[in-house]
């Protein structure tokens, strides 16, 4: 009986499958009004940096990265320009002298 489940446990890590996302840079124009104006209005005196669309599972994100001084953020906006999520990314100035 062990045995079994030995063999049923390593079958279903066999037939799990990891979906891969696909990532497009974009320009800051190109990405949806309503994106930008909520970051000018909520993030008020930080700089897009980066955009990038990402595709998973056939769901298109968008990442877009925020400087301000030494804070950078990700930003993640659904198709429709809906936040979704935050990432808090560490000190800049932090990230660049341990580069060193």
């Amino acid at each position: 009986m062990m045995s079994v489940l030995v063999v049923n446990a390593q079958a279903s890590q066999n037939t799990t499958t990891t979906a891969k996302s696909v990532k497009t840079t974009i320009k800051v124009v190109d990405l949806q009004k309503a994106i930008t104006e909520k970051i000018a209005k909520e993030y008020a005196g930080f700089t897009i940096k980066k955009a990038q669309s990402v595709e998973k599972n056939n769901i298109v994100t968008y990442h877009v990265v925020i400087v301000k001084d030494t804070i950078k953020e990700t930003l993640v906006y659904d198709k429709d320009g809906k936040f979704i999520k935050m990432y808090h990314q560490k000190d800049v100035k932090q990230q660049s002298s341990k580069k060193k």
